[in-house]
């Protein structure tokens, strides 16, 4: 079959379309044929030989998709043969910039009808990762207010709408005036261009939009210098949840910045969330349902070919895109 492998750490041009063997489904295995793959930060991170999870090369990179099983290993009994169905790599499955893969039946959820394929595939990352901040972690209500940092994500533009969802008020910060202004169509009540408010100003905004009290729940998805902030733009008894470090720095922490408020720090890693007992199936049935139902949009900028998975890295990099990225198999 053709897959996109990494041998060697190193920048895009690193991604080449091969031939590799065939897999099989083992035991409690499902074999599924892929439609489309989801291209994610960490896919870069992982291809760049800076993701904690990297391993060594040859790796094949993609960490969730959606298509149709076509073979089941032994023991497996809850899935058929021709059936769609989502699958995140977990604990020890493969990449999926790949025609097929054989993902670990607890890897793998039902997809109903209604869900195109491309959008499918943004939906076990991101999308689960928003999800479970925003239900488990934070318990979002509609007597919140939520701060979504980096809105024009893929998870900021998830959890903007599961937080809006709940009723809860949702301003969303956004690097630019087009991009706050996009992520306000996804249900925030108010938007921020953090270009204009650098640093401390940036807190202040938030302080002010809350008439001082400051947010009960703020969800960091950029990290480094960003978590200070989140920390002192948190009200009393307020919740941070922090979900990724793309800023690729160290966060500075002051202690007074959260303990006198009696505010919760909570962490949150998915792979290491299942790896600790963590079963991802329910929720994602649930999301997907969510989906199809037409609860939330799911914006998809770019689909390319997996043998562009090079092009589809370097858009990524250059945080263009406002939507997902998806390589689609033909």
């Amino acid at each position: 079959m053709r897959a996109v492998r990494i041998d060697e750490f190193g920048g895009p041009e690193v991604l080449v379309a091969t031939e590799v063997p065939d897999p099989v489904a083992g035991p409690g295995e499902v074999l599924i044929r892929i439609a489309a793959a989801g291209v994610n930060r960490a896919d870069a991170l992982l291809r760049a030989g800076v993701y904690h999870r990297a391993g060594r090369p040859p790796l094949i990179p993609g960490a969730e998709a959606a298509g149709v099983v076509t073979a089941l290993g032994e023991g497996v009994t809850e899935f058929a043969v021709g059936q769609r169905v989502l699958a995140l790599d977990g604990v020890k499955s493969p990449g999926f910039y790949a025609e097929s893969a054989a993902v670990p039946v607890t890897q793998v959820a039902a997809l109903p009808d209604g869900v195109a394929w491309t959008e499918a595939a943004t939906l076990p990352i991101a999308w689960l990762s928003a999800w479970y901040c925003v239900r488990h972690l934070a318990r979002v209500g509609k007597e919140d207010t939520v701060v979504v940092k980096a809105a024009a994500s893929g998870v900021g533009t998830a959890a903007v709408q599961i937080a809006a969802e709940t009723g809860a008020r949702v301003i969303a910060l956004a690097g630019s005036a087009e991009k706050a202004a996009w992520a306000g169509e996804f249900g925030a009540q108010v938007t921020v261009d953090t270009s204009a408010y650098p640093d401390e100003a940036e807190v202040e905004e938030v302080l002010r939009l809350t008439e001082g009290r400051g947010a009960e729940v703020v969800l960091d998805t950029v990290g480094g210098a960003a978590f200070g902030r989140s920390l002192r733009q948190v009200g009393h008894g307020g919740r941070v949840v922090a979900l990724a470090n793309v800023a690729l720095a160290p966060s500075t922490v002051d202690t007074r910045d959260f303990y006198p408020k009696n505010a919760s720090i909570l962490g949150f890693q998915l792979t290491n969330r299942q790896r600790h007992g963590y079963d991802p199936r329910a929720d994602l049935r649930e999301l997907a349902e969510r989906v199809a139902a037409g609860a939330y949009r799911v914006p998809v900028e770019t689909v390319l070919p997996l043998a562009e998975a090079r092009a589809a890295h370097e858009q990524l990099e250059r945080r263009e895109n406002r939507g997902k990225i998806v390589l689609a198999m033909d």
